[in-house]
């Protein structure tokens, strides 16, 4: 995205003052010196190599003589005094002028603006001093008019350097050296914010680390650029867009030629592929062994006479192909392709051909390698470019040689599903460059046994109280040091406030970089706020991209970067993969081998250490592990540990998080994973103050390989987000559990989630896995593997609140499960019944899992307890009702509805949780039975280690019905329940199994979490029989019956709830049990208990009627999630009817626009226009044939600033008169439908420059287009539309709220 050029107060030019550069008591760091200096009467300094030494003493001479003849001679001198003065002073003049104009080149106006124009500057062309240590002190102010070399490069104590420039920015200036280092009021400017450098300076840093003959700099190392106290960096290439989104989709290109080696598996003879010259799709892909078949020799024959003229077609040959290639097939290539040397081909010979069918030689590109050994490397290509008719520019190349092709990719340049599928495309180069110059493979104690290159790059350094540092529009390449910490591409260390809270008047920022092909992360804020990164781009990496180290950095803004292809590196457990977490052990405790899974495998592009910071539509992709990851520290790391006693990182306020996007990411968590122990945000990091939900807003996630996204924590809002083609869309994590988590909301609305896409991806890269899906059923990318059941939203424990969202395009397969709702896959965590979902827009659901892959057994706790309330019906048809799993008994009755498809059953009841906490006995599992279903218990294991004395269920439980609770061992000594997510008088009647010699000790109490007290505590008494208890449920009152062994009591709340917490607004009410037995025997109490106890089942609350009317408001309003929101789409569909699917009892066909449906019946064509401006439909006609009516219709009918949209129905007539007339309307060139049967087509009247998404689409034979689906955009000025109102771009006023001020 351009930029602007800054505020009109920046300073372009600091000149460093001549006088002594002590910092008086009042400087603040950032402030600088006017652009200009007042003219001086000397000549500038000599350069700083040859420094003057002191001037000579002169003694004054005075004779003695009479009073008046000393007057005169003393009048005398002063007027040759004043006249010497008024001469040096012209003079100066003079040459100050003559110096100004010999400075600036032709044409080169002055500009104060321009550092290099600055009239206090010398020139400086200091030459090649590879040895020399140069040292540029105060009163050294040099433009640097030419390349030098240096050992070393010291600007300090006032002293400037500034890259001179040309208009024409013909200057190529490269500075090579082992460091540059800026202190105490030393500045090196290229360029400034409001004269940008035009020409190109290279800034080269050299040196190996074993290099003992230059000894490192303490604090700096090697091979680094650096800024100290009082230093000053200004670096600002020409200003060019750093990255954007494709605006049209490019296809994989080329002809892949297979493995050539003399292996059995190779491709031998003539390998052939056939593409549509209008739309680039390669139609055939065939291999025939001319070399040892003759039969394959005539079939090629046969196919090159039957293709129609225009096709595309490139043959290239493996190992060899002439042995049985007939005299036929030779001039079958020459005559219909042209070739010229297929006729002389000989053994083993490479040769490769790009050709049109009937199009002459002059449409042919050929190419032939002679065959020396199996070691030859040469290549035969062959390759020619071609233009579709939608007009996008592709090649079609053949090659043939020894050796292996590479894959290549599709490149998405369009919303599909309604999700913002765009690749992203990046400038790397700059015409300002710094890199390392770097050895030709790994030495010395550079991580060799881990990286084969050269891992040793040059750094930039950044330290706290420098004078002013903005970078923007560079190139850093081969940058950072692997095997060092703190040697980054671009580290700001400890500089504390770097904006107007620091003094500086204007705010450090960092802009349009290009940081790419480093060896240890791209950008590193270490205790460091207020930076603003902006614009840049971070591309293949190794470790953490864009890396807030030790989680005290605060108050940053990153807008508009881009990360690509982030690596493992091994600085951080959790930089390295499987691999180096496994092999690196140097801080690790003896004989301790790291987990992966745990501790490491978490490369991230953003790597975010406080959650006050702010994301500002940024993009993720490639990442091994994921994309933007948060861990809040509960204390600072590092050098930073110690400087504030406690960051509160777990209770301070999530910064800004607004339309970023994540992709492609390889392992791990597409997006945010947010991993803390608890993070529970609050005004003011203060727990006593009320929370703060922690908002992200506009996220887009897909095509990754686990999670889209993961989120734990509470009160945390997702809107206005869509993801798709993700293993699991997104999941949720509760803060924590009862008791050590209070209840919080997670939301999660106005969102779209896609299982499956239109985008098929391609089969390469990373991702391994390639299989049947999608809702054309064909072959596409998977996440995971081919059997992963791909869940849209994932319910982990909750609560959570699911609303006014939309899935789509969940499809099962024979070797799959898939549901847009689903639950974590062998999960042993508690689970809430407060797990909320409404107006949801739905077309698949739900489902529970069963046994198998994946699934395991399923049947650990959390699996068992898996439950969620449909409030309104919008995902089962029933208001107000609950799904559960099938086989759980504790929550049904007699009406509910079960639903074999998703292994679940919906009811209709009131459910809550009772936490069970046992104490004194290890390995208990713990059985429960409603009384009305005595022979289908819940049996729970517990979640913690089954060899503690301690452990915790959690049930959830209908209300107002009565349970059996029963033991797999001896009875605990001690339980503990609590009553979680109870409302008022909700109750449950219990009874617990233990030994008929137990005595008790029971008694209630509220528990107060944040002061960790107990009150209102109260013993129970006893009672004589159950009738008796169910008498008096609301007293504190329990009933033994020792013939059963049952313990029963009333768990009933007495007090209110307060929105999303466990517990009531008094606390968590809970009811101890001591008991004292001497038995050891298993209390197992079901045969004794039942039939005594049992029930007839029935329904506390009835079951609602079906609602069989479609739901009304609901899924997302929105249509398209983009990642350019303030920008309209216009939804199109087109269902163009083929003769095929007549047969096949289809007679559908139709436009739709936005969701309204405008269906034809009759054969013929069907054109709809639709305003471009406003998305409304002007028109909408029909044509029996194309005729002159429909062809008048054309040229005239359609009004200009349209939108045409354009399907068939049958076979029309004349389909190949259409072609040219889609020409007007953006089509590149006249589509060949000779052998067309119908078309669906997207075109544009009005405009110089047809619109990227001009379209045809066309089907034949037996082809089935089906449903095409297409997004526009809508109001562009280059449609002639009116330039939308300013203040629209939320992204901008964000900005501007992060940073205090307009960029």
């Amino acid at each position: 995205m351009p930029t602007s050029d800054g505020p009109s107060h920046f300073p372009a030019f600091v000149a460093p003052s001549h006088g002594n550069h002590q910092r008086s008591p009042g400087y603040v760091p950032g402030r600088v010196a006017p652009v200009r200096l007042p003219p001086s009467a000397k000549a500038p300094p000599p350069p700083p190599i040859k420094p003057h030494g002191p001037p000579p003493n002169r003694q004054a001479s005075f004779s003695l003589s009479e009073e008046n003849q000393r007057r005169e001679r003393a009048q005398i001198l002063q007027r040759r005094k004043n006249t010497l003065i008024c001469f040096g002073v012209s003079m100066g003049v003079f040459f100050l002028t003559l110096i100004l104009v010999l400075s600036l080149r032709t044409g080169d106006v002055f500009d104060g603006n321009c550092p290099d124009h600055n009239t206090s500057l010398s020139i400086w062309n200091p030459g090649h001093q590879p040895d020399t240590d140069i040292v540029v002190r105060r009163g050294h102010l040099l433009r640097l008019e030419s390349s030098a070399t240096f050992r070393s490069l010291t600007i300090q104590s006032g002293g400037c350097v500034v890259f001179a420039d040309s208009p024409d920015g013909s200057k190529n200036i490269t500075l090579r050296t082992h460091y540059i280092l800026m202190e105490d009021g030393g500045a090196l400017h290229i360029g400034a914010p409001k004269c940008r450098y035009r020409s190109h300076a290279t800034i080269a840093l050299v040196g190996r680390s074993d290099n003992k003959a230059f000894p490192e700099v303490p604090g700096l190392g090697r091979k680094f650029i650096g800024v100290k106290s009082g230093g000053t960096l200004e670096l600002h290439g020409t200003q060019r867009v750093s990255w954007s989104l494709l605006t049209r989709s490019v296809p994989a290109s080329g002809l892949a030629t297979g493995d050539y080696v003399n292996q059995r598996n190779f491709s031998r003879g003539i390998n052939l592929r056939v593409v549509d010259q209008d739309t680039a799709a390669v139609l055939l892909s065939e291999r025939y062994d001319t070399h040892e078949y003759y039969n394959d020799s005539r079939r090629l024959t046969q196919l090159l006479r039957s293709l129609p003229a225009g096709r595309i077609v490139a043959l290239a040959v493996g190992d060899s192909a002439i042995k049985s290639l007939l005299q036929e097939t030779k001039s079958a290539i020459e005559e219909k392709l042209g070739s010229s040397l297929v006729r002389d081909l000989k053994y083993r010979q490479a040769w490769a051909l790009v050709s049109v069918v009937d199009g002459g030689k002059v449409s042919c590109t050929e190419d032939g390698r002679e065959h020396e050994n199996h070691d030859t490397r040469g290549r035969a290509l062959a390759r020619r470019n071609f233009t579709t008719v939608d007009g996008v520019s592709f090649s079609v190349t053949a090659y043939s040689e020894w050796k292996n092709g590479k894959p290549q990719y599709n490149h998405v340049g369009e919303i599909i599903d309604g999700v913002d599928m765009r690749a992203e495309v990046a400038l790397l180069s700059r015409n300002i460059l710094i890199y390392g110059e770097m050895e030709d493979s790994c030495y010395g104690n550079n991580m060799c046994r881990f990286y084969s290159h050269d891992t040793y790059g040059g750094h930039i350094e950044i330290f706290g109280n420098f004078s002013s540092v903005h970078l923007s529009h560079i190139e850093l390449k081969n940058m950072g040091q692997q095997g060092e910490n703190g040697r980054y591409p671009l580290h700001f260390h400890i500089c504390g406030d770097v904006d107007q809270r620091g003094g500086y008047q204007e705010p450090t920022y960092v802009d349009g970089l290009s940081i790419h092909h480093s060896f240890s992360r791209c950008l590193t804020i270490h205790a460091t706020n207020g930076l603003l990164v902006k614009d840049t781009v971070g591309y293949d990496t190794l470790g953490h991209c864009f890396f807030l180290e030790d989680g005290i950095e605060q108050r940053n803004t990153f807008y508009h970067n881009l990360g690509l292809l982030t690596r493992p590196g091994t600085l951080l457990p959790t930089d390295r993969n499987e691999t180096l977490c496994i092999s690196i052990k140097d801080k690790v405790y003896k004989g301790y081998t790291p987990s992966p899974s745990t501790e490491c495998k978490a490369v991230s592009t953003f790597w975010i250490a406080n959650p006050n910071n702010n994301l500002i539509s940024n993009a993720a992709a490639g990442s091994q592990d994921a994309g933007i990851w948060f861990v809040f520290h509960s204390s600072s790391t590092g050098d930073s540990h110690g400087l504030v006693p406690d960051t509160k990182a777990e209770l301070t306020p999530l910064g800004i998080f607004y339309n970023n996007r994540v992709h492609s990411n390889f392992k791990k968590y597409g997006c945010i994973y947010v991993y803390f122990f608890r993070f529970r945000p609050h005004q003011n990091a203060d727990p006593s103050r009320p929370r703060v939900a922690a908002v992200i807003d506009n996220l887009i996630s897909f095509k990754n390989n686990d999670l889209g996204a993961w989120i734990r924590g509470g009160d945390i809002i997702i809107q206005n987000s869509g993801f798709a083609d993700n293993g699991v869309g997104l999941s949720f994590a509760s803060d924590g559990t009862y008791p050590k988590d209070e209840g919080s909301s997670q939301e999660v609305k106005q969102s779209l989630f896609v299982g499956e896409s239109q985008n098929r991806g391609t089969n390469a890269g990373q991702n391994k896995y390639w299989g049947l899906g999608g809702p054309d059923g064909k072959m596409r990318t998977l996440p995971r593997n081919r059997t992963f059941p791909i869940r849209g939203f994932q319910i982990y424990d909750g609560p959570v609140r699911l609303t006014q969202s939309t899935f789509r395009q969940f499809i099962p397969t024979p070797e799959r499960y898939t549901s847009a709702v689903g639950f974590n896959l062998k999960n042993n965590w508690q689970l809430t019944p407060r797990n909320n979902l409404s107006q949801l827009s739905f077309h698949s659901t739900t489902f529970f899992g069963r046994p198998g892959q994946w699934f395991e057994e399923n049947d650990l706790d959390g699996d068992k307890n898996s439950i969620f309330h449909d409030v309104d019906g919008s995902v089962t048809g029933y208001r107000d009702t609950y799904v559960g799993r099938a086989d759980n008994y504790v929550i049904q009755h007699p009406g509910c509805v079960n639903v074999s498809r998703w292994n679940g059953v919906i009811c209709s009841g009131r459910y809550s949780q009772v936490y069970v906490q046992t104490q004194g006995s290890a390995g208990l599992s713990l059985s429960i039975s409603r009384d009305e279903y005595p022979n289908a218990p819940l049996v729970l294991r517990g979640i913690n280690s089954q060899t503690g004395l301690s452990q915790q269920y959690q049930p959830i439980l209908m209300m107002s019905k009565s349970y059996t609770l029963h033991w797999s061992g001896a009875a605990p000594r001690e339980t503990v329940l609590s009553l979680i997510n109870f409302d008022k008088n909700d109750w449950v009647l219990v009874g617990l199994c233990y030994p008929s010699d137990a005595t008790f000790q029971i008694m209630a109490d509220i528990n107060d979490r944040q002061s960790n007290t107990f009150h209102d505590i109260t013993d129970y008494g006893t009672v004589s029989s159950l009738a008796e208890l169910e008498k008096r449920p609301m007293e504190r009152k329990y009933f033994f019956d020792q013939e059963t062994g049952l313990l029963w009591l009333y768990l009933l709340a007495r007090n209110g709830r307060d929105g999303h917490s466990y517990c009531s607004v008094k606390g968590c009410e809970r009811v101890k049990v001591i008991v004292t037995t001497s038995s050891k025997q298993t209390c197992n109490c079901t045969a004794k208990a039942y039939p005594k106890y049992s029930k007839t089942p029935s329904a506390v609350v009835p079951m609602p009627t079906l609602y069989k009317q479609p739901c009304q408001d609901c899924g997302a309003k929105q249509l398209v999630f983009s990642s350019e929101p303030w920008t309209s789409y216009l939804q199109t569909q087109i269902k163009s009817l083929s003769r095929t699917e007549q047969q096949r009892g289809d007679h559908s066909s139709f436009i739709t626009v936005n969701e309204v449906t405008l269906a034809f019946s009759q054969p013929g064509y069907f054109l709809v226009s639709v305003d471009s401006c406003s998305g409304k439909v002007t028109s909408k006609n029909a044509f029996a044939k194309m005729d002159d009516k429909m062809e008048q219709y054309l040229r005239t009918g359609i009004p200009k600033r349209s939108v045409v949209l354009m399907a068939t129905h049958g076979q029309p007539e004349d389909l190949v008169g259409v072609a040219p007339h889609l020409v007007p309307f953006g089509v590149a060139k006249a589509a060949n439908l000779h052998t067309a049967g119908y078309l669906a087509f997207w075109g544009f009247r009005g405009g110089s420059s047809p619109p990227s998404w001009v379209s045809v689409r066309v089907g034949k034979g037996g082809d089935v287009l089906g449903l095409q689906e297409r997004y526009l955009p809508l109001g562009l000025e280059a449609y002639g539309c009116k330039p939308p109102v300013a203040g629209n771009r939320k992204d901008l006023e964000l900005l501007k709220k992060a940073t205090g001020h307009c960029i």
